[in-house]
């Protein structure tokens, strides 16, 4: 699988590439990942924009996951991260919500943290409780996760129950994100013309830069990262800032699995059963 991403996925995402191409390979990329069965999907709107929801088959859900996907801020959607989300809903028991928030360049910040609030408080509105809502994300879904948060806090609306994310893109300046070969899926030259694109002419604000924030106050939060990732070292320094901030959270490097296993968790699957 990790063979299959690094060579199908990989060049994908690549500054020579215009964004428009990037996004439509991307889109056709996934359309060969395996999502849950016994899962049911359904368009809905959220914030004013449009999601789709998830819930499993074999019962009643118990609670909300608002999923932000990852993309470097400029690709990804909600149908490139349809296995990844049916599965959520499959193993959790509960509701997934996969936000199609508004994408750089031609939205830059502060527009999809906008849509991530909206859409959390319409969840609100709809009666869910903030108890029984966790935020997820991969990648710069992850690092929206972490910003959303700050922003909420900052609103006065209460918090989510917890967090998680997925090899979480929390440090845009990239000060301590060096080239790695071996990453399957990301570039840093790709990610920082994401960054330029996502910032335009905005300076990194604190609701940017969770690194920097007091997150005192913050939900259990979850980490997980790959090993061999270029985004290892912005998870590692977002546990260790967790730590000094006295939340609970727990960090987990897995030697096989990042940012790949959000694309295609049903092969991740079969091949551990194997």
């Amino acid at each position: 699988m990790r063979i299959g991403v690094k060579t199908v996925l990989r060049p994908m995402l690549n500054p020579r590439w215009p964004v428009g191409v990037q996004r439509r390979l991307i889109d056709a990329a996934g359309l060969v990942s395996v999502t849950a069965a016994d899962t049911t999907r359904t368009a809905v709107t959220l914030g004013g924009r449009p999601a789709e929801r998830y819930v499993s088959d074999s019962g009643e859900a118990d609670g909300a996951v608002l999923y932000l996907h990852g993309g470097g801020y400029v690709v990804g959607s909600p149908s490139t991260h349809r296995p990844i989300c049916s599965h959520l809903a499959a193993s959790s028991q509960s509701e997934v919500f996969s936000l199609d928030y508004r994408l750089a360049p031609e939205f830059p910040y502060p527009a999809a943290l906008d849509d991530v609030v909206s859409a959390y408080q319409e969840l609100l509105d709809n009666g869910i409780p903030a108890s029984k809502i966790v935020l997820s994300g991969d990648s710069a879904g992850g690092g929206l996760v972490l910003s959303a948060m700050l922003r909420i806090r900052e609103a006065g609306i209460e918090l989510p129950a917890g967090a998680a994310v997925i090899s979480p893109w929390v440090d845009l300046s990239l000060a301590q994100t060096h080239e790695c070969d071996n990453d399957p899926m990301l570039q840093v030259s790709w990610l920082r013309q994401n960054a330029e694109r996502y910032l335009s002419t905005s300076a990194i604000t604190p609701d940017l830069d969770p690194l920097a924030a007091d997150l005192k106050g913050f939900p259990p939060l979850l980490i997980h990262v790959g090993s061999d990732e270029i985004l290892l070292r912005d998870a590692e320094r977002l546990a260790e800032h967790a730590r000094q901030c006295g939340l609970r959270w727990n960090s987990l490097c897995s030697q096989v699995y990042g940012t790949s296993y959000t694309c295609m968790p049903g092969w991740c699957r079969k091949q551990r059963q194997r």
